[in-house]
């Protein structure tokens, strides 16, 4: 019996250490106790369901007494559920006690939905009591005389909590801005009007309501700069010009290429017609010769046919035309 003692004492020992360290490790000593010190209780197996559930007690139970010490009642339930699906508890107790401070109505089921819908609450809430500026990029447009402008606007917007779920984003009223800018200057009849009234661009896109179903809600909004840019109009004028007279001038190419045509055509007409002459005329001796065969023709009357055409090859030649190009002299 003396020999089992150590043994058991042993056994007991290295028992109640295991126990002891399953203990602390499922029950946090000191998370509970400055839980308890802030006035916040949680029970023993609550935190043990938490590490069961694998719940890291302090994600949950240090939020509960920020809460707790800004006046707020919260469940702990419902901030365990929130961890479970993946929300950010800390933003989230964040996001309400700066609401209950700057007197803005949020719960803890609004809050988580935000959270949940992947929007960065606490920094909506901030938004919300601080509104925010952003800037579009410079938006182009052309007034009615064709002057380009580049305007630069400034928007002032703060967060809309009741739309934060399921309203656009900034980038939809940065869009919706540009569209009312190019809209507004597109419609001023000179680009001189706008210049010296930028604020009838802010004034007419401000009364569109483009905050419509958007998470923000527009302040103001404040044009910021105004340039000048390129004479739209003039440029195209002439490019419509230029444009026309290419046309014009291919129209003209076409025509010279067929007038071309037409007189390669006619030169080839007449080529053809004289080659029918030269054939006609290689006629005339054969009709001669065949004459005098037949009697039809006597000498005298080849005579004077000769001597008819030697006076008008003179004449030709004193008015300084070509020489005979009759047949006639193919018979001499």
């Amino acid at each position: 019996m003396d020999t089992l003692a150590p043994a058991v004492l042993v056994v007991l020992v290295v028992g109640g250490l295991i126990a002891a360290g399953v203990f602390f490790h499922f029950v946090p000593i000191g998370l509970w106790i400055s839980a308890f010190a802030s006035g916040v209780r949680v029970s023993f197996f609550t935190l043990i369901g938490m590490r069961l559930r694998k719940v890291d007690p302090k994600r949950i139970v240090n939020p509960l007494i920020a809460a707790t010490k800004a006046g707020l009642n919260l469940d702990i339930k419902d901030m365990e559920s929130l961890f479970l699906a993946k929300g950010n508890v800390d933003r989230v107790v964040d996001a309400l006690i700066s609401a209950d401070k700057a007197g803005i109505g949020l719960d803890f089921r609004q809050a988580s939905a935000i959270d949940l819908a992947g929007r960065d609450v606490f920094e909506a809430v901030q938004v919300s009591v601080n509104p925010k500026v952003i800037q579009t990029p410079k938006v182009a447009a052309m007034a009615k005389d064709g002057i380009q402008l580049l305007a630069l606007a400034r928007i002032t917007i703060r967060a809309n909590i009741n739309r934060l779920v399921g309203g656009a984003g900034e980038e939809t009223i940065l869009a919706r801005v540009g569209e009312g800018i190019v809209s507004t200057i597109g419609s001023a009849e000179s680009h001189k009007k706008v210049l010296e009234n930028p604020d009838m661009i802010s004034k007419t896109v401000l009364q569109k309501g483009l905050d419509s179903g958007t998470a923000f809600e527009i302040l103001s909004i404040d044009i910021a700069d105004v340039d000048v840019g390129k004479n739209i109009g003039a440029e195209l004028q002439t490019d419509q010009a230029e444009a026309d007279k290419r046309i014009a001038q291919a129209k003209a190419e076409e025509r010279r290429a067929l007038a071309v045509a037409i007189e390669q055509e006619q030169k080839a007409r007449v080529q053809e017609m004289r080659a029918k002459v030269v054939e006609a005329e290689a006629q005339i001796p054969l009709a001669i010769a065949e004459a005098f065969r037949k009697g039809n023709l006597g000498i005298m009357d080849f005579a004077r046919y000769r001597n008819i055409q030697a006076d008008t090859s003179m004449r030709a030649a004193i008015a300084g035309e070509g020489g005979d190009s009759s047949v006639g002299g193919q018979i001499g």
